[in-house]
């Protein structure tokens, strides 16, 4: 008996921490998208390595909105150019140090 009402408390506290956590609508602070402004001639990629497609070239102090920061050397980032929105990963060395 007591197993039994113990397994079932279980499943319900699962039950109501799952539902909990999908009726959430709060945007954490590491997806927060912030604008930042190049320091020097840098590149979009399409993926985060060197030999990735270049999607772009953004010069200096050209705003960037950056939306992750996925790795040690890179970011996700935003970038509209000539009217078009472009999404793509960014080194983190195009950024002053703040």
């Amino acid at each position: 008996m007591n197993r039994t009402l113990l397994f079932l408390l279980s499943l319900l506290g699962m039950a109501a921490c799952t539902a909990a956590k999908e009726n959430t609508s709060s945007v954490s602070s590491s997806t927060k998208v912030v604008t930042h402004n190049t320091i020097v001639d840098c590149v979009l990629y399409d993926g985060m390595t060197k030999q990735s497609a270049q999607l772009t070239s953004v010069g200096p102090d050209a705003q960037v909105q950056v939306t992750d920061t996925v790795d040690v050397y890179f970011v996700k980032a935003r970038v509209i150019k000539d009217g078009k929105t472009l999404s793509g990963y960014m080194y983190r060395s195009c950024f002053s140090q703040q």
